[in-house]
């Protein structure tokens, strides 16, 4: 069965970086799929922050363009979250999502491989 297990996360100062990383088994980065991180701010639904298909094309949400970056290495299935000039409006717990298919979108009703979240904290 496909698992997404999500690690990279922590606690840092307003300003610094995280780089997340997302282990995908049984779920090949080979042919059509969406891959995505996403996180819930309070009082709104879960939403990407960042997706990728499989032709490395990417979606940002407007709050995180600039500072995130998203990649992928298909040949260790694997999904990474670069994130930088992170701010305490940015502190989440972070889930891997994946899906079958070329349309990709940020909602995470569309995505049904779900990770278990990583915890990301940043201090003012």
């Amino acid at each position: 069965q496909v698992q997404l297990v999500e690690s990279g996360g922590g606690s840092v100062q307003a300003g610094g970086s995280l780089r997340l990383s997302c282990a995908a088994s049984e779920f090949t980065l080979d042919k059509n799929y969406c891959m995505g991180w996403f996180r819930q701010a309070p009082q709104e639904e879960r939403e990407g922050v960042a997706v990728i298909n499989h032709h490395g094309t990417t979606i940002y949400a407007d709050s995180v363009k600039g500072r995130f970056t998203i990649s992928q290495n298909k040949a260790e299935s694997t999904l990474y979250l670069e994130m930088n000039s992170l701010r305490p409006e940015d502190t989440d717990t972070y889930y891997c999502a994946a899906r079958r298919g070329s349309r990709c979108s940020r909602r995470w009703e569309d995505y049904n491989y779900r990770g278990q979240g990583t915890q990301v904290t940043v201090s003012s």
